[in-house]
């Protein structure tokens, strides 16, 4: 079996050889499966992060969900703590460029959301089983805030994120639900 950080190479790899429009056109297709999801349509407040490089295209996402009267809540991390909260963004000026070039909500023009008033909680990674587990970048953050979390889960992902055996942790939590460009996959 591979190590996570093999799996995390591999795939960003393969992300980075697809063409802007083939990637633009997956995305899309992933939008458009998510917002015929029940979890999105009962969701009154949507979380989620600012997609960079060739992460899901999120912007567009967060445009629908506006349109469609949704609270979008956007993580401000907190490194020293490891722990992030989820902030309230009514428009793309609320955010700040901070390290690695993620883009977060500056605190002074955005209120935080009780974890618990997320209904729907987008979890971003790079590579997914089809039981819900993921390897995202390394930090812990989305396993922390995931520890005592009761909304609905999600994650997006091209099908080549998608594998068959991923190391799993003990601290590890799966997504209930990953939307690809090709299927929903329920997460046992």
């Amino acid at each position: 079996m591979y190590t996570k950080a093999d799996l995390r190479k591999n795939t960003l790899n393969t992300l980075k050889q697809l063409t802007e429009q083939c990637f633009a056109k997956r995305c899309r297709s992933i939008k458009g499966h998510l917002l015929e999801q029940d979890e999105w349509n009962r969701a009154k407040t949507i979380g989620l992060t600012i997609s960079k490089g060739r992460e899901i295209q999120t912007k567009p996402i967060i445009e629908a969900a506006w349109q469609e009267g949704k609270t979008v809540v956007v993580p401000k991390c907190l490194p020293k703590l490891k722990q992030m909260v989820f902030r309230k963004l009514t428009s793309y000026d609320q955010l700040e460029t901070v390290y690695y070039g993620l883009l977060e909500p500056v605190e002074e023009r955005t209120k935080a959301v009780n974890k618990q008033d997320v209904d729907l909680l987008i979890v971003p990674g790079l590579v997914f089983d089809k039981h819900g587990y993921r390897i995202g970048h390394g930090g812990g953050y989305y396993d922390r805030f995931l520890e005592n979390y009761d909304g609905k889960t999600c994650s997006l992902a091209l099908d080549e994120q998608i594998k068959e055996n991923i190391p799993i942790e003990r601290h590890d939590l799966p997504v209930q639900k990953i939307v690809t460009p090709t299927c929903v996959i329920l997460c046992s």
